[in-house]
């Protein structure tokens, strides 16, 4: 839907343009957890995977390897996925990190 309305403005102001081969490089999603998260404790044990330095950014940034997805984690419990090709993958980084997360549910 995107494509096809910058191509027609594109078109509308006079240059023949068409969108023949494109692909999705990086898809976002994002959720809410309903739970505050225990960062401190989540980069304590997941460090390899992960990069918590909240003087700099105040979410903990993982890197999950399988799929290959990125996800910056806050305290509120507000999750962003991106780094994804298709939507599937942002499910199933989902799937792997919610039992994770409620490891860590702050009390």
């Amino acid at each position: 839907a995107v494509v096809s309305t910058q191509s027609t403005g594109i078109q509308k102001l006079g240059f023949p343009a068409k969108f023949v081969e494109f692909k999705i490089q990086n898809m976002v999603g994002s959720c809410d957890v309903k739970f505050p998260i225990r960062l401190e404790g989540l980069f304590a044990q997941h460090g390899q995977f992960s990069n918590y330095e909240p003087e700099l950014f105040p979410g903990l940034i993982y890197r999950m390897v399988k799929p290959k997805v990125v996800l910056l984690i806050f305290v509120s419990g507000k999750v962003v996925l991106t780094g994804a090709k298709d939507r599937k993958d942002i499910q199933e980084a989902f799937c792997s990190i919610y039992p994770i997360l409620k490891n860590f549910r702050k009390k």
